[in-house]
C-alpha cells in the first residue's frame, strides 16, 4: 500500500500520537465532567440544606402560610440544571412545586419518581441527581423537599471551552512528539534505506562483487553482514556455475566436432557432408541447377600403412588434407569420408572443364613427394567425378556414381581422374552380379581350367600353367582378370583357389599321360591364400585323395603377394617345398626395388614378367634389365621362366642369355584340357621362322 517503510512507520507514529492526544483529551474531558458533576452535586446538597433551613424557620413563624412558602421556594427556579423541585408536607402532599411534571419525563427507570421512594440526602443516578431533605428536625418534621437535577449537559460548555483553550497546546505537543519520533525513526531507518539502495543496485547491475558498507551492530548491521555473506556464496556459486557452464560448452563443442568433423584432419566427416549434400541436392533440384562431386582416395595407401605404420599413414592423410585445402575456394566443401577416402563438393554449379581442371590440380599436388620424418614418399590420387543430374538428384546414387568413376580411374592405372558415364552403372551391376555368383559358380562347377604350355630351350613341353576361366550362364566366358580381383575383394578367392587345386589334381592323370615325361602343372596362389592357415592341409589332403605326386605340382605367387605376407609366405612355402612341390616367383621385378629379400625366400624359379619380354626388341634398357635378371637368377642358382613370348626373336634372345623355360602365345594360348591333349609336345624354332 505504501511505497516506503518510512512512510508507513511515519503514518503509524502520527496516528499513534493522534490517538495519544485524543486519549489525553478524553481523559481530561472525563475528569472535567466528573468534577463538574461533583460541583453540581455539592451545590445541590447545599441548596437543599439551605432551602430546608429557610423553610423550617418560615413554617415555624408563619404556619399555614402556603403563599409565603411558595415565594420563598420560587427562587431556586433559576438553577441552571434544575429539573424539578417539590415541597411536601409530612404526608407527601404537595405544598408548592416547580416543574413537577418533568419528573415524568425521566427515562431512566432506576430513578424513583415517587417522593416517598427517594432516599434521604443526595443520590446520583446516571444523569439525574435526586435530593431529599426533611424540613425541620427529624424528630419534629414539618415537611419534605425533593429536588431533581439534570446533569447530562453539565460539563459540555465547560469542556468545549477547555478543549478550545487546550487545542494549541495539544497541537504543539502532537507536532513535537511526532517530529521527535520521526527524527528518531529516520535516524534508525537510514541504514535500512542504505541497505535497500544497495540491494537494488546489486539487482540492477547483477554485480555480485559489491558489498554493503554498513557495519553497525544492530539488527540492520547483522542483516547487511548476512547479505554480504550471501553475496559471497552467490559469487562463489556463480564462479562454479560459470566454470561448469564453460566445461559443458567445451564438451558440447567437442561432441559437435566429434559428431561432424574428422578428429585427425579437422575436415568435415561423412555424416556432416551427407547432411549438407542432401540440402544442396534439394536446392539444386528445386532451382534446376546441377552439382558436381569429386571423390578420391590415395593410391597404395594400404601398402604405406602396412609397411611404414599407421602413424606415417596419418601424417600423409593430414598433409593431403592441407594440400587439397590450399587448392579450393572459399565455400567449397571438403570432407574426409573415412580411411583414405575424401570428397569435394564445389560451391554451386561448376562446368565439366572446371571439374577436370580441379581434378588435374589435385593429382599434380599429390605427385609432389611427402617429406615425413626423413622419408620421401609419393602417394598418388585416383579421382572420380559425378554430377547430380546423372544421378537423378539422389544422394546414394550420386555417391555411388562418384565411387564408380574413382575405381575406374584405379583400373586405368591410378593417378588419374574419370568422369562418370551411365555405362559405368552397367559395368558396376556386372561386377555385383559376378561377386554374388562366385559361390554358386564354385558349387555348380561353372569354372573351367585352361592350360598354357611351358617349354624348355629345346622346345620340349615340360609343364603347363593352370589358368581359370568362368563359363558364366549369363555373361559367357569371363576372364580371370575380371572376376579374380572381385573375388579377392569379397574374400572368396580361397574358394576358387581350392577349386583349381582340386581340378588340376583330377586332371593330373590325363596330363601325365599326355606329357609322358617330367612334367609340372603350375597353380597360382594369391596373397589371401597365403594368409589362410588351412590351405596347406587342404593341399595335402587333396594330393592324398587323388594320389598326386607333389613333384608334379608347382605353385606360383606374385612378388608383391609374397613380400606383403613375407613371414607367412616363407613358412607356407617351406612346408610346400618340404612336401616336394616347386615354387615360382611370378612377375619378378615389377613390385619392389630392393632385391635383398631374394636371400631370404624359398623359391625354385623366377618368372620374368611379360613387360620385360616385350621390351627386348624395342628397348636397349629393356634388354639390359632382362639380361641382368637372368644373370642374377643364375648366380642364385634359380631356374628362370619367361612369359609372354610372342615371336622367335624374343625366344632366341632369352635362350642366348640363359633362360630355362618360356611360355607364350607363340607356342600356345591357354586351352581346355581336351584341346591340350591334341597339342604337340615338341616345338622347333624352324616352325616359327
Amino acid at each position: 500500500m505504501f511505497r516506503t517503510l518510512k512512510t508507513s512507520i511515519g503514518l503509524v507514529i502520527a496516528l499513534s500520537m493522534s490517538l495519544l492526544i485524543i486519549s489525553v483529551t478524553m481523559v481530561n474531558k472525563l475528569e472535567s465532567s466528573e468534577s463538574a458533576v461533583k460541583v453540581v452535586k455539592d451545590n445541590t446538597t447545599t441548596l437543599s440544606n439551605v432551602l430546608a433551613l429557610q423553610l423550617s424557620l418560615m413554617m415555624e413563624r408563619n404556619p399555614g402560610d402556603d403563599a409565603l412558602l411558595s415565594s420563598l421556594f420560587q427562587p431556586i427556579k433559576e438553577h441552571k440544571h434544575l429539573l424539578s423541585a417539590v415541597l411536601y408536607d409530612n404526608n407527601y402532599k404537595v405544598i408548592t412545586a416547580i416543574q413537577p411534571e418533568r419528573v415524568l419525563e425521566i427515562s431512566d427507570a432506576s430513578v424513583p419518581k415517587s417522593p416517598e421512594n427517594v432516599p434521604f440526602g443526595v443520590t446520583q443516578y446516571d444523569n439525574i441527581i435526586a435530593a431529599h431533605q426533611i424540613v425541620g428536625s427529624s424528630l419534629y418534621p414539618m415537611g419534605h423537599i425533593v429536588i431533581y437535577i439534570d446533569i447530562s449537559n453539565v460539563p459540555t460548555i465547560n469542556n468545549t471551552r477547555q478543549l478550545l483553550k487546550q487545542a494549541p497546546v495539544l497541537l504543539a505537543l502532537w507536532v513535537l512528539c511526532t517530529g521527535v519520533c520521526m527524527f528518531i525513526l529516520y535516524r534508525l531507518v537510514s541504514s535500512l534505506a542504505s541497505l535497500s539502495r544497495f540491494t537494488q543496485n546489486v539487482y540492477e547491475t547483477n554485480d555480485y562483487a559489491l558489498r554493503s558498507s554498513i557495519s553497525s551492530t544492530n539488527e540492520i548491521g547483522k542483516i547487511a553482514c548476512n547479505i554480504n555473506s550471501l553475496l559471497d556464496a552467490i559469487e562463489v556459486e556463480l564462479l562454479v556455475n560459470f566454470e561448469q557452464k564453460q566445461t559443458l560448452v567445451d564438451q558440447q563443442e567437442t561432441m559437435s566436432r566429434l559428431a561432424n568433423f574428422d578428429s585427425l584432419t579437422g575436415l568435415p566427416n561423412r555424416q556432416f557432408v551427407l547432411d549438407n549434400l542432401k540440402l544442396e541436392l534439394a536446392r539444386a533440384k528445386r532451382n534446376d541447377e546441377d552439382i558436381t562431386l569429386l571423390f578420391f582416395d590415395l593410391d597404395g595407401f594400404k601398402g604405406v600403412n602396412d609397411s611404414l605404420g599407421h602413424e606415417i599413414g596419418d601424417l600423409i592423410l593430414i598433409e593431403v588434407a592441407d594440400r587439397v585445402q590450399r587448392l579450393l575456394r572459399d565455400g567449397d566443401l571438403f570432407a574426409r569420408l573415412g580411411g583414405d577416402e575424401f570428397l569435394i563438393l564445389p560451391d554451386r554449379d561448376i562446368t565439366t572443364d572446371h571439374a577436370k581442371s580441379l581434378a588435374t590440380r589435385l593429382i599434380t599436388a599429390s605427385n609432389e613427394p611427402f617429406e615425413l620424418r626423413g622419408l620421401s614418399l609419393t602417394v598418388g590420387l585416383s579421382v572420380g567425378v559425378a554430377t547430380a543430374s546423372d544421378a537423378g538428384y539422389d544422394l546414394s546414387e550420386l555417391m555411388s556414381n562418384a565411387d564408380l568413376a574413382m575405381y575406374r580411374s584405379k583400373a586405368r592405372g591410378r593417378g588419374s581422374y574419370t568422369l562418370f558415364t551411365p555405362d559405368m552403372v552397367e559395368s558396376h551391376k556386372r561386377k555385383l552380379h559376378i561377386a554374388n555368383g562366385i559361390e554358386q559358380a564354385v558349387a555348380n562347377d561353372e569354372f573351367v581350367v585352361y592350360y598354357q604350355v611351358k617349354v624348355n630351350n629345346d622346345g620340349t613341353v615340360i609343364g603347363t600353367e593352370a589358368l581359370i576361366r568362368w563359363q558364366h550362364p549369363e555373361f559367357g566366358l569371363v576372364m580371370p582378370n575380371e572376376f579374380i580381383p572381385i573375388a579377392e575383394q569379397g574374400g572368396k578367392i580361397t574358394a576358387i583357389t581350392r577349386w583349381v587345386i582340386n581340378r588340376v589334381c583330377m586332371d593330373m592323370p590325363d596330363l601325365k599321360h599326355w606329357a609322358s615325361g617330367p612334367f609340372r602343372a603350375s597353380i597360382n596362389l594369391s596373397g589371401h591364400d597365403l594368409r589362410n592357415n588351412q590351405l596347406f592341409d587342404y593341399i595335402y589332403n587333396t594330393f592324398m585323395l587323388y594320389d598326386v605326386n607333389p613333384e608334379n605340382i608347382e605353385f606360383e605367387v606374385t612378388e608383391s603377394a609374397y613380400l606383403e605376407n613375407f613371414s607367412l609366405s616363407n613358412k607356407f612355402f617351406r612346408r610346400i617345398g618340404n612336401m616336394g612341390c616347386a615354387i615360382a616367383l611370378d612377375d619378378f621385378g615389377t613390385g619392389y626395388s630392393s632385391l635383398s629379400y631374394l636371400t631370404q625366400i624359398n623359391v625354385d624359379t623366377l618368372k620374368v614378367d611379360r613387360q620385360f619380354v616385350m621390351e627386348i626388341q624395342s628397348s636397349e634398357r629393356g634388354r639390359l634389365v632382362t639380361g641382368a635378371i637372368l644373370d642374377l637368377a643364375k648366380r642364385l642358382s634359380l631356374s628362370v621362366c619367361a612369359e609372354g613370348i610372342e615371336n622367335l626373336e624374343q625366344w632366341s634372345y632369352l635362350k642366348k642369355h640363359g633362360c630355362d623355360n618360356v611360355q607364350g602365345f607363340m607356342f600356345s594360348k591357354p586351352v581346355p584340357i581336351n584341346k591340350l591333349m591334341n597339342s604337340p609336345l615338341q616345338y622347333h624354332s624352324e616352325q616359327f621362322a
